[in-house]
């Protein structure tokens, strides 16, 4: 018995400190993330904004909406892949831009073998793309008038290749608020921003496929898609081969940029987390360490807590601070869905698992392609 009471003593411990480490963490890294202004110069260069879509009449419209209402970049394409869509995927991104001559519409290519859809379409459209800086946009964000101009102005500002702004992920569900809000504090528990542009650390390989900013020399020198053809991880597997062959870039804050709805409610967020979360955990090892982590920092200080315990008081409460440093930052809804991040660790806990026997049973895919 008194074993086991120190042990629970030092995991308590453990995950206490870890809580408030990664809380400062945090603290320091959301201070550090660059922000794109809200009221950029013009941009004269030609700009080429890149979408692929599959399958996305019923919420693409928004966004193609939001692209042709851009200010402040004199010269524009805007180019929509249809990646061989079945619902009518074309006629409504036609509809939304209203005859913009700006926008047009291409007829993706049947997926070869060895190629993943999004990669395959990405190529495509840098194909086609006339601009000195390519934008590659998700069918599902929606974004600021401003948010082109101001991300290419922070691009060429701080003289680097490339930028990731992260938009705010917008929530609908009671999983969604659960979930969407730990993208941010993940993204600023792990990264150190002091080195982020530059560093080849596995930390600090951070984009995000919604909105990504290249210059297109950048691009080409690295071999663009064409050298990731089987991407799972497609943004950060494109962010590594950019930063591989000299580039400078980093993830920046864009929720004043853009917005997105990624998943509407939790059986359609499980099947899309589910799709690539299991290429994180190489190993059955690798899943249970995180999963054990994730228990002594996030579930043993509450549960502590709730017993009277003042170290486990303290490890929620720094839990719960990172937790809101994030959402400020980030510009997600914070209370009260902020209380509860022990239930958010358990069922992001539940997500790994589910993903990793998923793809060990050969049963993952996404909009009617295999994963694996």
């Amino acid at each position: 018995m008194r074993v086991g009471r120190l042990l629970g003593k030092a995991i308590l411990v453990g995950g206490t400190a870890r809580s408030i480490y990664q809380a400062q963490r945090v603290w320091r890294n959301a201070r550090r993330t660059l922000i794109p202004p809200d009221d950029p110069p013009p941009v004269t260069e030609r700009v080429s904004v890149l979408m692929p879509a599959r399958d996305e009449a019923h919420r693409i419209s928004p966004g193609v909406r939001s692209l042709v209402a851009q200010r402040g970049v004199d010269d524009l394409e805007i180019l929509v892949l249809d990646d061989n869509s079945t619902d009518g995927t074309s006629e409504a991104v036609l509809a939304a831009a209203g005859g913009d001559p700006r926008l047009h519409v291409l007829t993706g290519r049947p997926l070869p073998e060895g190629w993943r859809g999004k990669p395959h379409a990405c190529a495509q459209l840098s194909e086609a793309a006339s601009g000195s800086v390519l934008v590659f946009v998700d069918a599902d964000v929606t974004f600021e008038p401003h948010a082109m101009a101001a991300a290419i102005a922070l691009m060429r500002s701080r003289h680097l290749d490339w930028i990731s702004p992260y938009p705010r992920q917008v929530t609908g569900s009671l999983a969604e608020y659960l979930l969407q809000p730990l993208t941010a504090w993940t993204r600023l528990s792990m990264v150190d921003m002091r080195h982020a542009e530059d560093s080849l650390e596995h930390g600090s390989l951070l984009a995000n496929g919604q909105f990504i900013v290249v210059d297109t020399a950048a691009y080409q020198r690295a071999g663009g898609h064409a050298v990731i053809p089987d991407a799972i991880i497609d943004d950060l597997w494109l962010a590594s081969v950019l930063k591989a062959t000299g580039s400078r870039g980093v993830a920046v804050e864009g929720s004043g940029l853009a917005s997105c709805r990624m998943y509407d409610g939790f059986a359609d967020l499980r099947d899309g987390y589910a799709r690539w979360i299991w290429i994180l955990f190489p190993t059955r090892r690798h899943l249970v360490l995180t999963c054990l982590q994730l228990a002594a920092s996030e579930l043993a200080p509450p549960l502590a807590a709730l017993r009277g315990s003042k170290i486990g008081l303290i490890g929620y409460a720094a839990a719960v601070t990172g937790r809101v440093v994030s959402g400020r930052a980030s510009r997600d809804r914070i209370f009260p869905w902020v209380l509860a991040s022990p239930v958010s660790a358990a069922v992001s806990a539940f997500m790994y698992v589910y993903s990793v026997r998923r793809a060990a049973r050969g049963q993952l895919s996404w909009k009617g392609r295999a994963v694996q």
